[in-house]
């Protein structure tokens, strides 16, 4: 009897542990799917690839100097006289610049005229006694060479004199004036220094593995401190044969042409040389690409999702890299917000990223000087 009164407690209270334990089980399955959906979205910014053209190139510092420089030189002694040319004067080859005294030169010159047209009249009536047989051909012939030593003493005489004319030996810019009137200057003491500013000229040494790439006739742009902001533009007007053993270098020369006459020699310029162009290729910011263990990936945003998409990269410039396979036209890439993204993660879009798009018309305008 007592027996059988236990037994259906008992069969009711497992059936209520039971459905206790079933209740706990379907709260803590509700607790983890609102977990799940609570989960919030990772704010990203995004930016769309641009296309413009990409330049490859090779960067290198150097100093400026002139293409000729000529210090002139006195090639006579004597007293200045004259003046004519001062520092920061253009000069062309030929042009006066200073006078010296020749006086002396002068009268040397002239007595050497004389003896030489008295000679002639000597030589004029020997010709006609010659032709008749009155004069023996010994005597005609020291004549004549009396009378050529004596053109050749005039015309050492005059150029003797000429040197008295200081003249500008190639075209250029009066940089410096060794000279004041009256001073008495001896033989090959320096009077000026011619500088010649068109073109400038730079000596870059280049890294061997660089030969194939660099040519004559590339374009190249020069930017030095002294003139912040400015580009000018540049060639490669001669690549060496050579190669330096002990330096594993060649050497090209690069001209630049500045109308303007703002570059000065012994400026330092940061040159530039173009030896490659990807028209029209496809575009990300820098801060689209990812790096990791050797695979380069970028984001690319979907419904809200992101998604790893690896990409290959060609060059870079100006804050941009070059996708050559894996992305198109048109996908949003993700330029902020990256670094904690997992493949399917869910993203909130704050803004398409006014940096990046300012980048990419930065870059879409960029120039770089031309042949």
């Amino acid at each position: 009897m007592g027996t059988g009164r236990l037994l259906p407690g008992i069969v009711i209270a497992c059936f209520a542990l039971t459905a206790c334990q079933n209740g706990d089980s379907t709260t803590t399955e509700k607790k983890d799917d609102d977990k799940k959906e609570e989960t919030p979205a990772i704010p990203v910014e995004i930016a769309i690839p641009t296309r413009s053209d990409v330049y490859a190139m090779y960067s290198g510092t150097a100093p400026i100097e002139a293409y000729a420089d000529a210090v002139v030189v006195a090639k006579v002694g004597g007293e200045v006289r004259k003046i004519l040319v001062e520092e920061g004067d253009i000069v062309k080859s030929g042009q006066l610049m200073a006078v010296l005294d020749g006086d002396r030169l002068r009268l040397e010159m002239a007595q050497a005229e004389a003896n030489l047209h008295k000679l002639q009249r000597d030589y004029q009536r020997n010709v006609d006694l010659n032709e008749r047989g009155l004069i023996s051909a010994g005597d005609f012939e020291k004549i004549k060479y009396e009378m050529e030593a004596l053109e050749a003493s005039y015309n050492l005489a005059s150029l003797e004199y000429s040197y008295t004319e200081i003249r500008a030996p190639i075209n250029g810019t009066v940089s410096e004036r060794f000279i004041k009137v009256g001073n008495t200057i001896e033989v090959s003491a320096p009077t000026f220094q011619v500088t010649s500013l068109e073109p400038l000229i730079s000596y870059l040494h280049v890294p061997e593995r660089e030969y194939r790439r660099i040519e004559s006739g590339q374009s190249a742009s020069i930017q030095v401190d002294a003139i912040a902001g400015s580009d000018f533009p540049a060639t490669v007007a001669r690549v060496s044969p050579v190669v330096d053993p002990e330096t594993g270098t060649f050497k090209i020369t690069i001209e630049v042409t500045d109308p303007s006459q703002r570059l000065k020699p012994g400026m330092f310029g940061r040159i530039n040389i173009v030896y490659d162009i990807h028209a029209n290729a496809l575009q990300v910011p820098r801060s689209a690409i990812v790096d990791e263990a050797g695979t380069t990936t970028v984001f690319v945003i979907g419904d809200d999702v992101a998604h790893r998409r690896t990409v290959v990269t060609g060059y870079a410039q100006n804050g941009f890299v070059e996708i050559t396979d894996g992305l198109s036209d048109g996908e949003n890439i993700v330029t902020v917000g990256q670094a904690g993204l997992k493949e399917g993660a869910k993203v909130s879009v704050l803004s398409a990223g006014a940096d990046s798009e300012n980048e990419s018309e930065s870059a879409a305008n960029s120039t770089v000087p031309s042949d």
